[in-house]
């Protein structure tokens, strides 16, 4: 993982990255006249944004703040920029580069060294040749007077988080099983200083979670169910805000088999949920803040074999509520119903679920945000939809009318597992709000959980969606 640190100055033979706007003057960072002439005829003539000096000894880069109508894109355009950057940083094969805040800009630096940071991630754990594909930069130095060392750390914290959720999203099934996922999650509490409970098949069974243990029928692996807490002493919230994440380590669609490729190829993605509440869990328990939140993941792949349960069959969930089961593929809302009814007992102030539940919502909104819907609070809503755009995780809330309702209705169960051929991302929501009864915000990350190609900063395979959105809720709202 790249280091981001605080430093206090720079020397001649730094790279540097300086930060500011096409009006200043870009003395006093070692460039000769000519050199200035040069950064400032490719602004003003070419409308560059982005300007490389290289000096032989090092690199100087001037990256310009792109000012946009609202001050969120700005800071989005500087985490984009920083691809480009990026790539200059490897071709020159830099290990550390400063990044220099040249006219007290701290949120659009924070956000540049981010994206740095975010484009510096690789999965080469499967890799022969480790060393010879690892990317160049391992140090990255901000200059700033308006940054302290508490916001570079958190800063630090969250890219991390961010990765280890792109990480589990990255992993094969043949290592991270439902098991293997649970024991990942041990680890990161003990790292970082939550607590961790996993239940076993036994207990399952024990607690009759029907949708769980259906979708896993298919599979010789056993399924978990894993329960993370962090509460710290200091917590503002008296009630829990609880985070609830699909972990389908994969799926093949179950008996609605998928075709492939280009679809069953990609779902050992289909516990991106799972990943982002581990990813989140760990990043407001290494930064301390001051919020109790609890973290649910039911685990298990979803295959055809064994004795898998069919289209046709009736389901009784943990709540005691029946499914007409008409897709095995509709597997996730299955394991969700358990883990949002189960929820319940804590008596929480808010749920927040994440799943990569339907292609209808990619279909919807494709991969450049989150479909979202629930019945929190307009302030609630409001709040995580700020966060989404602070992060360029953004929320397109769906309408939640009664009218869906009818769309789930089952003529031999409470309910069925689909919907009609329309507003699939919509009655899958409508299905989980079945096992509710507490506020509630739905997060249908399917578009942007995983990436066939890469996308700026957003690298390609599992991108950590979710992490960064939820830290910064919890970080303006503890």
């Amino acid at each position: 993982m790249t280091n981001i640190s605080k430093k206090s100055t720079i020397n001649n033979n730094d790279n540097v990255v300086l930060l500011c706007t096409k009006n200043n003057s870009f003395n006093n960072y070692g460039l000769t006249k000519a050199e200035i002439v040069y950064i400032k005829n490719e602004i003003n003539k070419y409308d560059k944004k982005s300007i490389c000096v290289n000096q032989l000894h090092r690199l100087v880069i001037v990256q310009l703040i792109d000012v946009k109508k609202e001050k969120y894109l700005t800071v989005e355009s500087l985490r984009k920029a920083s691809n480009i950057i990026h790539s200059w940083i490897t071709d020159a094969q830099i290990e550390t580069i400063a990044v220099v805040d040249v006219e007290g800009n701290a949120e659009e630096t924070l956000a540049f060294a981010e994206g740095l940071a975010l484009c510096n991630y690789q999965f080469l754990k499967y890799k022969k040749e480790k060393k010879k594909e690892t990317l160049s930069l391992k140090s990255v130095f901000i200059i700033s007077k308006d940054l302290s060392v508490k916001h570079i750390e958190e800063l630090n914290i969250v890219v991390e988080a961010t990765c280890i959720s792109r990480t589990l999203v990255n992993e094969p099934v043949n290592f991270l099983t439902a098991t293997q996922l649970s024991k990942e999650f041990r680890k990161l509490g003990k790292e970082a200083g939550f607590n961790v409970e996993v239940f076993n098949k036994e207990k399952i069974k024990a607690l009759k979670m029907g949708g769980l243990l259906s979708v896993n029928l298919g599979s010789i692996e056993p399924p978990t169910f894993s329960i993370m807490e962090y509460k710290p002493r200091n917590a503002k919230n008296k009630k829990p805000i609880i985070l609830v994440g699909k972990g389908v380590v994969y799926d093949t669609g179950g008996l609605s088999l998928k075709p492939t490729p280009n679809s069953m190829d990609m779902m050992k993605c289909d516990m991106a949920g799972a990943a982002a509440v581990a990813g989140t869990m760990y990043a407001i328990a290494k930064a301390k803040l001051a919020v109790h939140v609890i973290g649910l993941v039911p685990a298990t792949d979803n295959r055809p074999g064994e004795n898998a349960y069919v289209p046709g069959d009736v389901i009784t969930m943990y709540n005691g509520m029946t499914v007409e089961m008409l897709n095995a593929d509709a597997e996730g809302r299955m394991i969700l119903g358990d883990a949002l009814a189960y929820a319940q007992k804590y008596n929480p102030e808010l749920v927040i679920d994440l799943a990569t539940l339907t292609g209808a919502a990619v279909a919807a909104i494709g991969t450049s945000g989150i479909v979202a819907m629930g019945t929190a609070d307009e302030a609630t809503k409001n709040k995580l939809k700020q966060s989404g755009n602070n992060v360029f995780e953004r929320l397109a809330e769906m309408p939640f009318w009664d009218d869906y309702d009818d769309m789930i209705k089952s003529d031999i169960a409470d309910m069925k597992n689909i919907g009609g051929p329309y507003a699939g991302s919509i009655t899958a929501g409508k299905f989980l709000a079945r096992y509710i009864n507490y506020p509630w915000m739905h997060l249908d990350i399917a578009g942007p959980a995983f990436i066939t190609a890469k996308d700026n900063y957003r690298v390609k395979g599992g991108t950590g969606v979710g992490v960064r959105l939820l830290f910064d809720f919890f970080k303006n709202n503890s």
